[in-house]
């Protein structure tokens, strides 16, 4: 029997939601076996003008792959789980919380070249803490995984914003991307800087600026 608009118009939409934490895997898509990635990279390797055949280059697709299992290793991990094993007894300690210089790899999805970095991470806790070696696998998490930048720094901020429901979260994040240091413009030496402000670090110009002085206040800072 065909539907009316009337029918239609009393069918509830199916919206696809905007938290980013449910956002940060892809769909599960059916993915390739060991021996399809490897010839794959065969094949770029002969793209290349390169002869796969060549001694120094037999095992090259079976080392790409395994490093991609690891560069990539971001997609089989939830970084909302890694921040739920909090701590309460703090004594009331409610001052910032700040993790300094993590550094990452990632990777641009738009040339798959490598994103080369550090993040600075604060928070200001409510009622608990998280241990510090969780914040910097939230950052690793969403770094292995193909990425921009200004994602790459949402994603973080949301997450332990989501998770944690501080009073505020902070996420700066430096970076130098090969896309532009080693192709196109060739420019070396050049980094970008993001940001996400949260809470108190976007509403308060003195904790904002007191999260700046201590990290060193990046120049040229993109406010999300």
């Amino acid at each position: 029997m065909k539907k009316t608009t009337a029918d239609a118009a009393m069918t509830p939409l199916v919206r696809r939601s905007t938290d980013p934490a449910k956002l940060a895997v892809p769909p599960a898509l059916p993915r390739p076996t060991r021996e399809e990635a490897e010839a794959a990279v065969k094949t770029l390797l002969l793209w290349a003008g390169e002869d796969p055949a060549r001694e120094g280059l037999l095992d090259t697709p079976k080392r790409v792959a395994k490093a991609y299992e690891e560069w990539f290793g971001g997609y089989s991990v939830d970084p909302v789980d890694m921040l739920k094993r909090t701590f309460d007894e703090t004594d009331g300690y409610d001052e910032m919380v700040l993790l300094r210089d993590i550094r990452f790899v990632s990777h641009c999805e738009h040339h798959m070249a490598p994103i080369v970095g550090r993040a600075h991470i604060a928070y200001l806790p409510l009622n608990r803490v998280v241990g510090i070696s969780k914040l910097a696998r939230v950052v690793n998490a969403y770094a292995r995984r193909m990425q921009i930048q200004e994602r790459l720094t949402a994603q973080i901020a949301n997450t332990i914003n989501d998770v944690l429901e501080p009073k505020g979260v902070a996420v700066v994040i430096e970076a130098e991307h090969g896309c532009m240091t080693s192709r196109g413009v060739n420019t070396h030496g050049t980094s970008m800087v993001t940001s996400r402000m949260l809470g108190a670090f976007r509403t308060d110009p003195s904790t904002r600026r007191e999260f700046l002085t201590m990290i060193g206040n990046p120049q040229n800072t993109a406010m999300l």
